[in-house]
């Protein structure tokens, strides 16, 4: 992959497409902070980086599928070459993927898989992710786990990433516990995932939930609010995703049990180099590894990553390692006896 990343580094190709472009990124919500404090800047570095000339028109849809089609048609309005588009609905972006396409603009569907006619795809394989949580949550609750009961918190069913998410925990998680409630998370909203911890809890009893899979961080910190709310003691294991630093600090905490970790540098530097490729004409072959099928083509390219588990026994090994984050941005003062605890010093 790195090989084939510092390939598009070239200028391939003759004429105006070796100047530089404006690219077009297009990012879901505000609710997941992984999408501006970690995917933005990632692509506006590595597009700079691969094209000094290059320009990066971006948009935050704030969760709204209508407002993103606008700010779709207004960039294809004002010119740009190419999209990264990650959809805040995957179904609702169709018809302005298609006009994109209509116009010879290409877009690379990122981190979800937008339907309609794109022309290259990047994220983590979301049945591994589900997987690595379902056998997270197993591990964490024993013996429990032979006939025990769970919660499971999905994500937004607009994104096809929650089937995605909730399919691979369920392929581990079938026939070993009892599936107590299951609720669907409209926009990954904390408060939404408040509400629908709530009501489990009412449902099943403060005292009879022995596991709760969230599909992210953000609905795990609903999750362990309502579980605080309700004075549960001691905290059931909780599971996440994106490795936010609240999660990672309520890890330490021992309030959450596990995130996974989806190195963004990897999927950003894909994103931009099929970006740049595309958008100077060239084909992305040599960046990607896989094929993926939509609703709508088949056979599109793709690049799928390898995600990570993440405990209070690896956050050193994969976070700090990888330079996601420091002990000293983990470890408040606060946090620095379970820091201590941990064996995570500076």
């Amino acid at each position: 992959m790195a090989l084939s990343l510092a390939g598009c580094g070239d200028n391939g190709g003759s004429g105006e497409s070796d100047g530089g472009f404006t690219v077009g990124l297009l990012l879901p919500s505000r609710a997941v902070p992984r999408w501006e404090h970690s995917d933005k800047p990632l692509i506006e570095k590595r597009v700079k980086e691969l094209c000094p000339d290059c320009r990066l028109e971006y948009a935050n849809a704030e969760n709204d599928a209508g407002n993103q089609r606008q700010q779709m048609n207004s960039m294809i309005t004002k010119g740009v070459e190419v999209l990264i588009v990650d959809a805040a609905d995957t179904k609702a972006l169709r018809s302005s993927i298609q006009d994109a396409r209509d116009e010879g603009v290409p877009v690379v569907s990122y981190d979800r898989l937008a339907e309609g006619p794109i022309s290259s795809f990047v994220s983590f394989d979301g049945a591994q992710v589900g997987r690595l949580q379902g056998e997270a949550l197993l591990t964490a609750m024993g013996d429990k786990a032979d006939d025990g009961q769970i919660v499971m918190l999905n994500g937004d069913p607009a994104s096809p990433n929650a089937a995605w998410y909730r399919d691979g925990a369920m392929s581990v998680l079938e026939n070993k516990v009892k599936i107590g409630k299951s609720y669907t998370t409209l926009g990954w909203r904390a408060e939404n995932a408040h509400d629908n911890m709530s009501a489990a809890i009412s449902a099943l009893g403060p005292q009879r939930i022995d596991g709760v899979l969230a599909a992210n961080d953000t609905i795990a910190t609903g999750v362990i609010s309502a579980l605080k709310s309700a004075r549960v003691t001691p905290l059931p294991p909780v599971t996440g995703q994106d490795a936010d630093l609240n999660a990672v600090r309520r890890i330490v905490k021992g309030e959450q049990y596990m995130t996974v970790y989806k190195p963004f540098t990897t999927e950003a530097d894909s994103a931009a180099a099929m970006a740049i490729a595309l958008g100077r004409g060239n084909d992305v072959g040599s960046i990607t590894t896989t094929t993926v099928d939509n609703a709508t083509d088949d056979d599109i390219p793709a690049v799928l990553l390898t995600p990570i588990a993440v405990t209070v026994d690896n956050i050193e090994e994969t976070l700090v390692r990888d330079g996601v984050y420091t002990i000293d941005e983990i470890c408040t003062p606060k946090l620095r006896p379970a820091c201590d605890e941990a064996g995570l010093t500076p």
